[in-house]
């Protein structure tokens, strides 16, 4: 009974975090949508209406980012996957080097809670870019 009370909280706690963040939005600062880019790259992450802050606690209004290289934003309430394709940045980190194959490539930048659960699409930013 503990278990399934707990279960319920965090979903409860989850879902309540996603309508809280309605105003927030994320950002690549750099690169830019459509942008042509070394093999090895910096990608810095923005966020307005929310503050970064390290992955572990759960509080209204943080969390930080999440980078899917090739892939879809994640759905609220959802943890962020930790493979290749998603990269957590769960100490705050709003700046990191990439290293991509020659060829078109999407960046997704996801934005979600102190334990890594996806505030979903609307905090979440699309672009491509091209490695030459």
């Amino acid at each position: 009974m503990k278990r399934i009370r707990s279960h319920i909280l965090g979903l409860c706690a989850a879902t309540l975090s996603s309508f809280a963040l309605a105003a927030g939005s994320v950002h690549f600062v750099k690169p830019a949508d459509g942008a042509t880019v070394a093999q090895e790259f910096t990608v810095k992450m923005g966020v307005e209406g929310m503050t970064v802050q390290p992955a572990g606690a759960l509080k209204d209004g943080t969390g930080h980012h999440h980078l899917i290289i090739d892939g879809q934003p994640v759905a609220a309430g959802v943890a962020v996957p930790a493979d290749d394709t998603h990269l957590h940045f769960g100490k705050g980190q709003t700046e990191t080097t990439l290293k991509l194959a020659p060829g078109q490539h999407t960046l997704t930048l996801q934005f979600a809670d102190g334990l890594h659960q996806s505030y979903g699409p609307a905090l979440s930013r699309t672009i491509t870019v091209t490695v030459k």
